[in-house]
């Protein structure tokens, strides 16, 4: 076992594979309209023809280092690099206007790089039992947790629920646009072609935290520029025995949403910073205004979640995200068989992923602080300067996605719409997530639905029956009923524009 875990690191030319890949993964994550599925899709391509251990061990590379990356723009200019770095804007973009974005990297890093190391080891020792746990989740399950995550990115980016409501209603609409999957039927087309496809959330995205934070920032146009302090990039010790019990509580957390199929970094992220947000009793400063604990945690549990997303995919066959699928295909055109027989078949190259997870976090570590001046640094850029550059990326990035124009629209219809609400306090997290979970909730509602026999009362009473669906139910009826107090303040604050500086 040691030998195979030792191959990456003595093996020079994999060694150098690593550091590529993960450096690539790095500049994926970090480019807005680039996803690490993309990244990693387009090496399943062109490293077909190499032998099968070189080709896993970039790719892995990239998986680690593009998650990672996908929290430095968010941390920086507000605009998550991929849809799991979403929390990271939270407090992480906050702590940037406090001049602190060299500790907001700083600390992003080192975090990612413990509860990767976390997720690692939860996969080499623990991989079946969370397998077994994870295959206990039925369809109603499934649906309980991403509904959940919404009412969750919903408490979590604004003071007033109803909003939030009503925000994540109007993007799980949007995200039923197009073919629906179990039926083949159109929904919201108005018989447009170009709507076929539905509403690609990257391009929500860019619109969303990209156009509209150009916008906004319009406003401030030749106004003094941000006062960026690098100081120190590496917490004190002590800061990291502090933050010690929480980093391993939300690690648990990232794993084991991480080995759900089809939860994701997203999920993982948004239930740790609640979690951060419900028992961290005296943070630093008020979570949203630039808490270390509101960014600690939903990092921790995004790179957690990567070694959670690899136990289902190596053990099971089952992807536990859309890289793990393609991770699938790439194991298959190698001549693999994903699932109970690779450990049995070829148990060596579990252990040589393993080990290249790991070489791959310490270059996440390294990559991250050697060049975190430099990308702190973004943010003193003239406005006038910066603001038409992320245009050109959310521009570039939207259009990327399918080479389509089309898209492209959207990307300018969500700025103008993330305009409006930025200036009306309406949160944009609930939109992008309800775009993104809305199909996979439809999908998992109608399959609950129809192993009831058709029932709509027999899936309600199903969700008191089962052991999994109850927790899941009460904490969602806990988590609304603790939003409550918050409709007192509904009245005056609800349509009160927000404040220009």
């Amino acid at each position: 076992m040691i030998e195979q875990i030792l191959i990456p690191l003595l093996d020079v030319k994999l060694f150098l594979l690593v550091a590529l890949g993960t450096l690539l993964g790095f500049i994926i994550g970090a480019l807005p309209g680039l996803s690490v599925t993309m990244g990693v899709t387009l090496l399943v391509s062109l490293t077909f023809t190499w032998d099968t251990i070189s080709a896993i061990v970039i790719m892995i590379s990239v998986f680690f280092g593009g998650v990672y990356g996908g929290s430095r723009t968010a941390i920086l200019i507000n605009i998550p690099g991929t849809a799991s770095s979403l929390a990271a804007t939270f407090d992480g973009y906050p702590l940037t206007k406090r001049g602190e974005a060299g500790k907001a990297i700083g600390i992003a890093t080192i975090f990612s790089v413990i509860g990767g190391l976390f997720g690692l080891i939860i996969l080499a020792t623990s991989a079946p039992f969370l397998t077994d746990l994870a295959l206990q989740f039925a369809p109603r399950d499934y649906f309980l947790i991403m509904f959940l995550g919404i009412l969750l990115v919903g408490s979590l980016t604004t003071d007033y629920l109803p909003k939030s409501i009503f925000v994540a209603g109007a993007g799980i609409i949007l995200g039923l646009v197009g073919i629906d999957t179990m039926t083949g039927a159109t929904r919201f087309t108005f018989g447009n072609l170009g709507l076929m496809g539905g509403i690609n959330y990257i391009a929500c995205l860019l619109g969303l935290f990209g156009l509209a934070e150009v916008f906004f920032q319009l406003h401030n146009l030749g106004k003094s520029k941000a006062n960026v302090v690098i100081g120190k990039v590496l917490p004190p010790l002590m800061s990291l025995l502090k933050y010690l019990p929480l980093t391993l509580r939300t690690a648990i957390m990232g794993v084991i949403v991480g080995a759900l199929p089809g939860a994701g970094g997203e999920i993982a992220s948004l239930l740790a910073y609640d979690h951060a947000k419900r028992t961290t009793k005296n943070p630093n400063r008020p979570f949203g205004k630039g808490a270390y604990e509101g960014l600690i945690a939903p990092e921790t549990a995004v790179m957690s979640a990567v070694g959670g997303a690899l136990i289902p995919m190596l053990t099971l066959g089952i992807p536990g995200d859309a890289v793990t699928a393609v991770l699938i295909g790439a194991l298959l055109i190698h001549g693999l068989n994903p699932g109970p027989m690779l450990l049995i078949e070829t148990p060596d190259l579990f252990w040589v992923i393993v080990g290249t997870s790991a070489i791959s976090l310490v270059f996440v570590l390294i990559w991250g602080l050697s060049a975190i001046s430099l990308f702190a640094r973004v943010i003193t850029i003239p406005k006038y300067i910066l603001l038409p550059i992320i245009v050109f990326f959310t521009v570039i990035g939207s259009y990327g996605i399918n080479n389509s124009v089309t898209d492209v629209y959207w990307m300018i219809a969500f700025g103008i719409i993330g305009y409006f609400m930025k200036l009306y306090n309406f949160p944009a997290g609930p939109m992008v997530l309800g775009i993104i979970l809305g199909p996979q909730m439809d999908v998992y509602l109608r399959r609950s639905i129809i192993s009831e026999e058709g029932s709509v009362l027999g899936f309600l009473g199903s969700l008191f029956t089962h052991p999994i669906s109850l927790v899941l139910t009460l904490f969602i009826v806990i988590t609304l009923f603790t939003q409550t107090a918050l409709y007192r303040n509904i009245k005056d604050k609800m349509f009160k524009p927000k404040p220009i500086s």
